[in-house]
């Protein structure tokens, strides 16, 4: 389900969100290693909380473009590879990316309600746990009919819940918000009734 067989072609014509998403972030990445407007455009970007609280508001969206290192955008990015194509398949492209972005909003919502105006985060963890909260609304609707999904989904989102808890430097807030923002876009999208109007379309 989630072992990629594709090549680079194949994967960006099935996968066009995925890979635009994968794209726009590595470009952004590179953009903020230049000198001097490198760091201009992160910190004019990244999500923190009292900035936001001025009315600063688009840091909730591009925080969630920007990435602290290489090994953070790329941990980020190849967990969207490996987990996003699969739900862009079965939810459509404009549910996924209504999923990916919600999720990721609502997540650091959640992070300037419920942490201190200093707190500040980049990243796009809470819009890929939005993706995990998906896939765990889809193991709700199959837990009878397909169990063999529920052994696949649910170690792989303890184990992301249990790295958030233990890892430093992690916003656990973002994450969370993410995860529970996905499940319930999930619980919506994936419903009996709604899968059977997709099916008449």
């Amino acid at each position: 389900m989630f072992i990629r067989r594709e090549n680079f072609n194949q994967f960006l014509k099935l996968y066009p969100v995925v890979s635009t998403i994968i794209a726009i972030n590595f470009i952004v990445y590179i953009i903020t290693m230049l000198p001097n407007i490198g760091d201009e455009i992160f910190y004019s970007g990244a999500s923190v909380n009292y900035l936001i609280g001025d009315g600063q508001w688009w840091r909730i969206i591009t925080s969630l473009f920007l990435h602290a290192s290489f090994m953070h955008v790329l941990f980020n990015m190849f967990s969207l590879f490996l987990f996003g194509p699969e739900l862009e398949k079965i939810a459509g492209k404009m549910r996924f990316l209504t999923i990916y972005f919600l999720a990721g909003i609502f997540g650091n919502m959640a992070t300037y309600v419920m942490q201190d105006g200093m707190y500040a985060s980049v990243g796009a963890s809470g819009a890929i746990y939005g993706i995990f909260g998906a896939f765990a609304a889809l193991v709700y609707y199959t837990r009878r009919t397909m169990p063999q999904l529920k052994q696949v989904i649910m170690p792989l989102i303890i184990i992301s819940v249990i790295i958030t808890f233990i890892s430093p430097n992690i916003n656990v807030t973002g994450h969370i918000g993410g995860l529970i923002t996905g499940f319930l876009l999930g619980l919506s999208y994936f419903s009996p009734k709604n899968i059977i109007r997709w099916r008449q379309k």
